[in-house]
């Protein structure tokens, strides 16, 4: 059980706050990968603060809602102890798949929602979840940079969003973060979008850095999910992906294994090591697993071994997409 409180530090953008370089994705807390008993998502919460993780990301996507009333019910008492983001822009259809809405109006209604259930009167770093194409990132940015003049936000983000999109909204009002899948499988878009957020001093936040479990030495049987869970539909777990995908663990969980962590701590150390830019995000719903994953703030690599692990896994390696047909074309925009 882990008991020391986490010390690295890493800060968003040029002048934001410096949060835990390893934080906390609630997202499981909202039934994505099979069901969850809200008193253990609000005691992970608790444990997360008492180890010293300040960096909680939510989203009003997550359990339309759900997930934020959960936060803002977590944190009674505790709110100054951390920072909150969350984000805004995706919108339910029912039967059918999300929609996206950019709209400066959808943009302040959806900030109002979120604190109400955040139970809060600010939001720390509020993200623009996903690009809307039909609305000029201009428009949004504009309307986000209003909530921080109100008081409400302070401090703006861009999630999925192509380098040249980001360049032009932090023309509008300075963006702290951005955040993007990153991880050992998945290099490819976020080295592109770094080059230009490291020019601009925006920090970088992976989410998903243990591959939704395939990096973290517990790989599931897919037919044994959990129903409900996200990954019974997801590419890289599909039949025809998961045997090459299961190598590239297997081969990875080596290095761990003679290194001394566990695959998980070994990843985030990995991811870790890329910049000081960046900041993970891994996403539980398990306290022994918290506790593992922080693990990661006390394994340091050396360049040999930095380049082993890429050798391990090459960018490009992973088979199958990063989701569904569908969802891919809703990211990277």
């Amino acid at each position: 059980m882990r008991e020391t409180k986490t010390t690295m530090r890493r800060r968003l953008g040029k002048d934001g706050p410096e949060v835990s370089a390893i934080g906390l994705g609630c997202m499981s807390l909202s039934g994505v990968y099979g069901p969850f008993e809200e008193r253990e998502g609000i005691a992970l919460i608790h444990r997360a603060i008492e180890l010293g993780v300040d960096h909680l990301d939510s989203s009003d996507m997550y359990g339309w809602g759900q997930n934020e009333e959960l936060l803002g019910r977590a944190l009674k008492g505790r709110r100054e102890r951390v920072l909150v983001a969350t984000k805004f822009g995706q919108v339910r259809r029912p039967g059918g798949s999300n929609g996206v809405d950019g709209r400066p109006e959808h943009v302040a209604a959806a900030c109002e929602a979120s604190l109400k259930r955040l139970e809060s009167d600010h939001i720390d770093l509020y993200y623009q979840h996903r690009v809307d194409p039909a609305v000029p990132v201009e428009e949004t940015v504009g309307a986000m940079a209003r909530l921080v003049e109100a008081g409400k936000v302070r401090h703006l983000g861009l999630c999925e969003a192509r380098p040249e999109r980001i360049a032009r909204a932090h023309r509008v009002h300075p963006i702290a973060a951005v955040q993007s899948e990153y991880s050992l499988l998945y290099r490819e878009e976020a080295s592109e979008i770094r080059a230009t957020t490291t020019r601009l001093g925006i920090a970088f936040v992976a989410y998903a850095p243990l591959g939704r479990s395939l990096l973290a030495g517990a790989l599931p049987d897919p037919g044994a999910l959990a129903e409900g869970d996200t990954r019974r539909r997801h590419p890289r777990f599909a039949a025809e992906n998961l045997p090459n995908n299961r190598a590239l663990a297997e081969s990875f969980e080596k290095i761990a294994e003679g290194k001394g962590v566990t695959p998980a701590q070994l990843a985030l150390a990995w991811l870790l090591a890329q910049g000081e830019d960046v900041i993970a995000i891994p996403g539980t719903k398990e306290i022994r697993r918290l506790e593992e994953n922080l693990g990661a703030l006390d394994c340091r690599l050396s360049a040999a071994e930095i380049e082993r692990i890429d050798r391990a896994i090459p960018p490009g390696a992973v088979a199958g997409s990063r989701y569904p047909e569908a969802q891919m074309r809703g990211v990277y925009l």
